[in-house]
Order: structure tokens, then sequence, then C-alpha cells
């Protein structure tokens, strides 16, 4: 799989680097390379209770992305998924440590037990005074005898960070980090597994299947369900750690495994805000995560009055989200004139006929525009007029069939609401615009090619552009001469553009022009067969 690195050798020095450029001056490093990654406050004075945090590369922006005031004041870095040796952690104590001493921070792996473990007893015989608390909230496997360390480090940060900050001394800030561990529980499940730079990517996850209880260096996870969507999995998770939320404040963690998107992740906002588990929530973020795990973690912690108002401390760091509350929705009333005045229902079986014609047609050929559009864009050009034809076929009964005055506005409205995209949109123009001209005594024929006017001029596109045009501006010249006309001068049209190597409007203008090169373009073709149709059947 291609990623944007130069070599995994400098993955995490230049990335380390990259960090620290971009901070504005809040950030510097032990020079030490390669072996001793460490990130400091560049503003750190040795003043007060220094927390160091760190293991292995790979989680960002954990752990040198929360280096700051509020949080950490160092963040000591390993390879990817590898923890630190002791003499890069002993460098990182040594470098931040005064007389309030330092609290080390680590998650609940060997290889960071024993190097941090180590480097604390070193600096300990240096005369620094040093504690080390270790975070095991990860729940995947409850019988375990020493569970992981996961996202829910991040709360200790957090609140440690904020008494550390006050000034508070290194008993007190020790003592508040051991209670949040006592208290704080994780959990994880994700789509796919991650990618380690230089390894060939694991494909354990069958399809339709999600992993629950995966650990953040992708270890497996407890087992495979079944995954049926946003809301099934969030449930999955929360219902093992809802027996954590028995408090009156409850704060959630919504942490993104690395490449959950941004929407997806707004879906399992909605999903955690409905389930009542907490009160409070920070993110969602990818705060520590998997490389490009497709997943994502919960992690709950009841807080105390002291607890919350540590959370709630601002730090300047963009990789922390912040803490907010958890409420409904709020909604306001539409503005006065945003929906048209619906119209009086009038019969004419002609009209209807007529319009049920033009919807199966569209209905009919979903799957062949849908191809077509494949070829040259998205492949949804026949989805998105089929959907906006079948709405119409269910609305024809409240539509003022007999009076074409209201019927072309009628019809606009309806399209701009059913049918996705700009040709909603145009459509919507076009029969607005038809609407008026008819309103003003114009007959059918230059009523529509009163509504093309203003789609071009609204639009600026022109035939010759390979967009519907081509094939509704010949059409609609030659209906004055008869459907049968009409249809063969928009079938000309539509035809037309498959020898139009370049659109100059549409979506098909961002689409290289060999692939456009032989092929109709769909909306033009649309075109063309709905005035086919209309030649054959009436």
């Amino acid at each position: 799989m291609a990623q944007f690195i130069n070599s995994k050798e400098d993955l995490v020095t230049q990335a380390i680097d990259g960090l620290i450029a971009c901070s504005g001056g809040a950030l510097q490093r032990l020079d030490g390379y390669p072996h001793i990654k460490v990130v400091t406050r560049s503003d750190w004075d040795n003043s007060k209770v220094a927390l160091i945090s760190g293991g292995g590369s790979g989680h960002e922006p954990s752990h040198a992305g929360f280096v700051g005031p509020g949080m950490l004041t160092a963040a000591v870095c390993g390879e990817v998924f590898a923890s630190p040796s002791v003499e890069a952690v002993l460098a990182g104590i040594l470098a931040v440590t005064g007389k309030q001493g330092c609290l080390l921070i680590v998650k609940n792996y060997t290889g960071d037990r024993l190097n941090f473990g180590l480097a604390a007893e070193r600096a300990r015989a240096l005369g620094r005074k040093v504690e080390m608390v270790v975070v095991d909230d990860d729940i995947a496997l409850p019988d375990l005898p020493q569970p992981r360390g996961v996202a829910g480090t991040l709360f200790v940060h957090k609140i440690a960070g904020a008494l550390a900050e006050q000034g508070e001394p290194l008993e007190t800030v020790a003592a508040a980090a051991r209670t949040v561990i006592e208290k704080v529980a994780s959990l994880g499940t994700s789509l796919d597994t991650c990618t380690v730079p230089g390894s060939p990517k694991e494909d354990r996850i069958p399809a339709g299947k999600a992993e629950l209880g995966l650990g953040i260096h992708g270890e497996p996870g407890v087992e495979h369900v079944p995954f049926i969507g946003a809301d099934d999995a969030m449930m999955r998770v929360l219902e093992k750690l809802r027996s954590q939320a028995d408090a009156k404040n409850c704060v959630a963690l919504l942490n993104n495994l690395g490449s959950t998107t941004p929407l997806e992740m707004s879906v399992l906002s909605n999903a955690i805000a409905d389930s009542g588990i907490a009160n409070f929530v920070i993110g969602p973020a990818p705060m520590m995560t998997s490389l490009d795990m497709h997943g994502f973690s919960v992690s709950i912690l009841p807080v105390d009055e002291k607890e919350l108002e540590a959370l709630q401390q601002p730090v300047p760091m963009a990789a922390w989200p912040g803490l907010f509350s958890l409420s409904g929705v709020a909604t306001q009333p539409l503005p006065d004139g945003l929906t048209p005045i619906a119209p009086i229902p009038s019969k004419n079986e002609n009209t209807k006929a007529t319009l049920e014609h033009i919807a199966d047609l569209l209905i009919d050929a979903e799957p062949a525009l849908n191809a077509l559009d494949a070829k040259s864009g998205d492949g949804d050009t026949g989805s998105t007029l089929a959907t906006a034809a079948r709405a119409l076929k269910g609305s024809l009964d409240r539509m003022p069939l007999a009076d074409l005055t209201q019927l072309f506005p009628a019809l606009g409205n309806e399209l701009s609401q059913t049918m996705g995209g700009s040709s909603g949109v145009i459509l919507a123009i076009f029969f607005n615009a038809a609407g008026d001209a008819c309103a003003g005594g114009a007959n059918v024929e230059d009523a529509l090619q009163a509504g093309m006017d203003r789609v071009s001029q609204v639009g600026g596109a022109k035939v010759g552009d390979r967009t519907m045009i081509d094939a509704l501006q010949p059409g609609l010249s030659a209906l004055q001469n008869g459907l049968k006309s009409a249809a063969e001068a928009a079938r000309s049209g539509a035809d037309g553009t498959a020898n139009i190597h370049r659109a100059k409007a549409g979506r098909a203008a961002y689409v290289p022009s060999e692939n456009l090169k032989g092929h109709n373009d769909p909306g033009a073709e649309a075109v063309a067969l709905v005035f086919e149709g209309l030649a054959r059947g009436l």
C-alpha cells in the first residue's frame, strides 16, 4: 500500500520535526536523533511538576501532539509501535524535571513498563523525584491480569496536567492520576486492520464483520461480530462500558482510530448522544490512533466536580478537542417564504398520462444511464433521475394538472426537492421560467424555450459544452415541427456529445478527455430518451 513516507527508517524523526516546525515555536526536541526522540515544551522552566508520557509512534497525535501547557511537558517517542529505550526516557526525565519532580504516565505494555520503569529508577539514583502511574483502561479482555492502556490515557494526561499547571505538588498530581486510572474504561472496534509501514497489511476481518476489542497496535480483538451499521456498532461497545457510567457526571471520549472519516465520526457521535451513557463528551477526534485503522474507541470516565473542572480547563494544543456538554439537537422554525404556496390540485388525464410516461421512461433507463455515467462520472445519473421520477409519480394527484401556469412551477418545486445534484436545480429553473412565460401568454413550445434560455443564462452552459443542453436545446427548437422532429434533433444532439472530448461545463469538465471519447453525455442521453419516448407514446 502506497503511503506518504520517504523511508521507514526516517519516518518517525521526520514526522516529529514536521510537528515541531509547524508548532509556532511551542515545541522543541532534544538533540539526540535517531535513538533519542523527545519532544518538550519550549516554554518550560522546571518550576512545576513535569508530566512525561510516550511510547511507540503510530498513535498520533498522541503523545507529542499533547505536549503543552495544561497537559504533557514532554513526550518520549519510539519507533512505530515500539517502546522508546531506557536512555530516551531517562533523557526526557533529566531534561524537564526540576525540584518539584515528574510524573511518568505509562500505558500498560510490557516494553513501556520496563523501559519507563528502569529509567525512573536511574533518575531517582541521580537525585530526581519521580513517580510513575500505569494506565490499564482497556476492558476488551476482562480476565487479563494486566489490561492494556489505550485512549483512556488521555483523561490522565488532561486531569493530571491541569493540576500540575496549577502548581499542585507531585503527590497530589500522582494521586489524582491513580484515581482516574481506577475509574476509566475503554473499548474499541474496527472494520479493518492498520497498515504498518514496511509490512504487508494483515487481512483478518471478513467482509460484513467488525472486530471488537482490538488493540491500538493492531492486536486481534476479542471477537468478530456482524457489522450492521454505526448505531449497532456503537451499542455493542457501549453495552460493555455502561456499568462504568454509574455517576452523576460521566464523560465519554470518542476517539477516531485513524482513518474513520469525519462524516462517520459524526454519525457515531449521534449514536453516543442518543445512548444517554454520558452527559459530557470529548471528541469526536483522532486522539490515540492506530495508524490508519478504520475504527473508533470509546472511553468512559465518571468524574467528580474537581475532575470535571480539570477537563474543562482550556489548553492551546490543536489536537485536544475540548470538553462539551451532550445535549439534544436544537432546531428553529424554517423562515417564512421558503416553502412555496401549495397549488390547488386539478385533473387532466392526458397530462397525467404524459408525465407518468416520462417517469416510466426514466425509471426503466436507470441501469443504462448509470452505466453510461460511470464512464465520465460517479455512475449515479440513472439513479438520480429514477428517484425523482418515482417521487413525481407519487405526487401527481397533488398537482395542478389542468393549469400549465401552475403545473410548470409545481414540477420545478417537486424536482428541486427529489432530484439530487445540479440536475434538480437546473430543472427547477427550467420549469419555473416556463411557468412565468406561460402565465404571460406564451404557448407550450415558447414557454419551454423560455425555460431553456433561462437555464443557459443561469447555468452558463450552451450547445457544445457536453451537457444535457446539447440534446435539450435542439429538441425544443424542433418541437414546433412535431415530436418526431424534436426526438430526431435531440437524438442527434445527444449522439454528438460522444465526439466532444472536452466538456466545458458540468461534472464531466473535471474528467480526463480519454474517459469521454465515444460515450454520450448521460444527461443529454436522458433528454433524448424522453423525447423519443414521447414521440412513440403520443
